[in-house]
């Protein structure tokens, strides 16, 4: 099976359907900072409960290998982790949406993310290896741990594995699954919506680990923004001397997707900036996401769903740091 042709099809999957449900992390926490609609922070849970399940899931039935995925490390920075995904969370207040929630904008005319998407771009790849890598390097060498276990099952070493993930994953999937009920009876599409990309998370390991070259390995990923965005604009400048990979197909299918159901309902139309100060913040909003993102090893979406799905340690740190730096942004930022 062919890696890059699978992450396009994902990729227009997730595309679709968070272009069709209006899938949007900091929208959901803007409803729970103004006390106001739930909506997009119930989608949200629903589509970690699925994630996380069906990863899960997935894993104990020999369908992907955990282990090998790249949020369970034995060894991380919790200060880059944590600063990382704070610096994302600010950025995503800047730009008005994270990188997947831009693209999906950009794919429907509005030329604010395409703005936004560039600056995250060379900022990502800047932070690989260009100019912010030795910052990016030396906030992520502070507060280096080596935790007991990679994961929260893994806390029980004397429980038998599947029993460990069925304590865990269960009652966090049924504390999500209860929060996002009224989503489902009142909002049935965008509760659908949020459970096929809770599915496309658990695609993506899937995807990872059955192309996966046994003589070649390589560290299973599945659906994230952030380092793909940047290497995407580098094959597109670079393209005879690179190749195509599953997370840049996961890019490019998620903007088509997007795109295709703009188009069908009718929904697509250009947007530009209103000010000088909007564009300003846009610019700010992406440089910050693609570093945070980075020293965070991945965005709301990398970390916060594909990481989350694990139950990996190093992504709930990250995660956390997300969500407190949307929060941090929207009291400070907007005041």
């Amino acid at each position: 099976m062919n890696a890059v042709l699978l992450g396009l099809v994902l990729g227009g999957i997730f595309g679709a359907a968070a272009r069709a449900g209006q899938f949007c992390l900091l929208r959901g926490m803007k409803g729970v900072m103004a006390g106001g609609d739930l909506s997009a922070i119930r989608a949200f849970a629903l589509a970690l409960a699925v994630a996380v399940c069906a990863t899960q899931a997935l894993n104990l039935w020999g369908g992907t290998d955990l282990a090998a995925a790249l949020p369970m490390r034995d060894r991380f920075s919790w200060v880059g982790m944590l600063a990382g995904g704070a610096i994302f969370g600010i950025g995503m207040v800047l730009a008005n949406a994270c990188g997947a929630r831009s693209l999906v904008l950009a794919a429907g005319g509005n030329m604010r993310s395409v703005l936004v998407l560039l600056c995250l771009g060379l900022a990502a790849q800047a932070s690989l290896t260009g100019v912010l890598a030795p910052l990016r390097g030396w906030v992520a060498s502070m507060g280096q741990i080596r935790p007991a276990a990679a994961s929260l099952p893994q806390l029980f070493p004397t429980i038998e594995p599947q029993l460990a993930v069925a304590l865990v994953a269960g009652p966090l999937a049924l504390v999500l699954v209860w929060f996002a009920l009224p989503l489902c009876r009142r909002h049935p599409l965008q509760a659908a919506c949020a459970a096929i990309i809770g599915l496309a998370v658990a695609g993506g390991w899937w995807i990872t680990h059955v192309t996966d070259d046994p003589f070649d390995p390589r560290v299973l990923t599945s659906i994230s923004f952030i380092g793909p965005m940047g290497d995407g604009m580098l094959w597109l400048m670079l393209s005879t001397g690179r190749a195509l990979n599953f997370g840049v197909a996961v890019v490019a299918g998620t903007a088509l997707g997007a795109l295709a159901v703009a188009l069908l309902s009718r929904d697509f139309r250009p947007e530009s900036f209103a000010s000088a100060t909007q564009m300003q913040r846009a610019m700010a909003g992406g440089v910050l996401m693609g570093f945070g993102g980075v020293l965070a090893l991945g965005c709301s979406i990398g970390q916060g769903l594909s990481g989350v799905s694990t139950l990996s340690l190093a992504s709930l740190v990250a995660f956390s740091g997300i969500l407190a730096g949307i929060a941090v942004g929207l009291v400070v930022v907007r005041s």
